[in-house]
């Protein structure tokens, strides 16, 4: 149930900032605004928060989902919209704006699930980290 939270968050904050970015900036349609969320918002959660924020952090993670969000702008847009234009700029913007919103939900999903993802994480082993070993028959002292 927590993780249906954080999905309708991250997807409600996707709505409003393709919102402003695409509809208010440019003329996109409501569908556009729709599928551009809907896309973003999933694979943003299970690359960004499932697999990359227990492991690297939250900033590292909002870098991510900055450069995330860009690119897949810039790729569906360019197939979608019409004006090279609105595709850089609706980009950077929806960039920008996404990466700001992802550090308010970074930090609730580090508040409410951060324990639970990092309990189903394998874990490494430490014993294994290092090799300390003793020759079984050393040779003897050369003679100098």
């Amino acid at each position: 149930m927590k993780h249906l939270k954080v999905l309708i968050v991250k997807f409600a904050a996707s709505l409003i900032v393709f919102w402003i970015s695409l509809d208010l900036f440019f003329e996109a349609t409501l569908v556009d605004i729709f599928s551009f969320s809907l896309l973003i918002t999933v694979i943003s959660y299970f690359i960004g928060d499932q697999i990359l924020l227990p492991r690297i952090g939250k900033m590292n993670a909002v870098i991510t989902d900055f450069f995330l969000t860009y690119l897949v702008v810039w790729i569906f847009g360019g197939i979608l919209f019409d004006s090279y234009l609105q595709v850089a700029w609706g980009s950077i913007i929806s960039a920008l704006l996404i990466a700001a919103s992802e550090v308010f939900v970074h930090s609730f999903i580090i508040k409410n699930i951060s324990s639970e993802i990092r309990n189903n994480r394998p874990s490494f082993k430490q014993a294994f980290a290092y090799e300390f070993a003793e020759d079984q028959n050393p040779k003897p002292d050369k003679e100098k």
